[in-house]
């Protein structure tokens, strides 16, 4: 029977790699979003809607001449990070901190929410498989959290404290109904396709990743917003990470018909079972010999 669970991470994982959808020679190297991103970063901070500690450690990812990775800083001093590199991507892509490529990396609310009120409030509960579940909300009415905590289509939540196998788990906001985010979460905006950048943040790579860099105490788990904001990220161009994509979402779709598949099988198989001993126990399976 089909594995979906590893047909899935197989699917993300060729994602990330640029090798779920054809490259196109017409595409920008994704330097120059980069590029863009950069400048868009410095003109915030000069707009006043970020901060200059929100841009002090973003930094510059380039291939050398001897084809090696190096990280050139704020001060301009330049490192070789070819050992970080996790694996091989196209020729046009570029590889760039989640930080540098991210607005800011703030932590939701720590006010307590109530059973109803003006605005939802998405909790860790609410991630789940890549997805925000509804099912089960709280609200506020906190207008200064409300201001400040509001979510908009595109942002990504990432659950910094959990247990060792929720810890990380990564969804992505879509604007379905008003809402903010509480405290053991991270918010993360971003100029990136956010499509994409929550399949890297649901793949292997980044679960492994995380388990690498979190901080374990009694029956939780902790990664604070510097070390998730140190992960490495595959960036290629806005048109290509619209292709992948939809890609994706096409490939995920087909896995959950196969699951749900599996599921009803399974029912079944159960039901026939459960009928057969039902069956046995009362003299109905077999018919009835007057010889015994």
């Amino acid at each position: 029977m089909i594995d979906t669970k590893a047909l899935r991470e197989k699917i993300l994982d060729l994602a990330i790699r640029g090798r779920l959808v054809p490259q196109d020679p017409n595409d920008e190297p994704a330097s120059l979003l980069l590029d863009r991103i950069r400048v868009q970063k410095q003109q915030m901070v000069k707009e006043g809607k970020l901060k200059a500690k929100d841009i002090k450690n973003d930094t510059i990812i380039f291939k050398g001449e001897d084809n090696l990775h190096y990280e050139q800083f704020q001060n301009g001093t330049v490192k070789c990070i070819e050992n970080e590199i996790p694996f091989e991507t196209p020729e046009s892509w570029a590889w760039a901190r989640l930080r540098t490529i991210s607005f800011d990396l703030p932590y939701g609310t720590s006010k307590k929410s109530s059973s109803n009120g003006k605005i939802a409030v998405l909790r860790m509960g609410n991630l789940q498989n890549g997805e925000i579940d509804y099912s089960d909300l709280v609200y506020s009415s906190d207008e200064e959290d409300i201001k400040k905590y509001s979510l908009i289509k595109g942002d990504l939540l990432f659950n910094r404290t959990n247990s060792i196998e929720l810890v990380g788990k990564t969804s992505v906001y879509r604007g379905d109904i008003p809402a903010i985010y509480a405290g053991y979460l991270i918010r993360i905006r971003s100029s990136l396709n956010s499509e994409y950048l929550n399949t890297v943040m649901n793949s292997s790579y980044a679960r492994e990743y995380c388990t690498s860099v979190r901080t374990d105490a009694v029956n939780q788990s902790n990664i604070n917003a510097a070390k998730l904001g140190n992960i490495l990220i595959a960036v290629p161009s806005i048109s290509e990470q619209k292709r992948i994509s939809k890609k994706t979402s096409e490939s995920i779709k087909v896995i959950n018909i196969i699951e749900q598949e599996k599921m009803d099988l399974q029912t079944m198989a159960t039901n026939v079972k459960s009928k057969i001993l039902d069956l046995a126990i009362r003299g109905k399976l077999l018919p009835q010999d007057p010889n015994d």
